[in-house]
């Protein structure tokens, strides 16, 4: 098992990407944040690290995906209700976002999803507590 999770997403522009998640709500970890990389903090040990494209190339031999144009990850955030699902998406809209789709209602599971800036895809979900089967 794993402790944390640290997303890596290239990004155009780190400050204007920061904005827009602090827009969310969302808040960065100063330790992880610097001129090249900001740690996006989801939850606890769960981060995002939003890299400017050139230091996120040093990574990977392969060229980056335009976001906009292909889809390699689908991020799903779960959150405590659906009116939680609709408010991020609602602010990621404010904030310069796109909606790639309409909400999906499957009476358990309600989910929405949001573009952010980069063409990420961030799919917002809630599932009703007694739909989950105790292990």
């Amino acid at each position: 098992m794993v402790s944390d999770i640290f997303v890596n997403l290239p990004v155009k522009d780190l400050a204007r990407a920061q904005t827009f998640f602090r827009a969310l709500g969302f808040m960065f970890d100063p330790r992880f944040t610097d001129d090249q990389a900001a740690c996006l903090v989801l939850g606890a040990h769960i981060y995002a690290m939003l890299l400017a494209e050139p230091f996120f190339q040093t990574f990977t031999p392969k060229a980056i995906s335009d976001a906009h144009r292909s889809t390699e990850v689908l991020t799903a955030l779960a959150v405590e209700s659906r009116a939680a699902v609709d408010t991020l998406v609602s602010r990621a809209v404010a904030a310069g976002g796109r909606i790639p789709r309409d909400p999906q209602d499957d009476g358990f599971m309600y989910g929405h999803a949001f573009e952010d800036l980069d063409g990420h895809i961030w799919e917002v979900l809630y599932m009703a507590p007694e739909a989950v089967t105790p292990e």
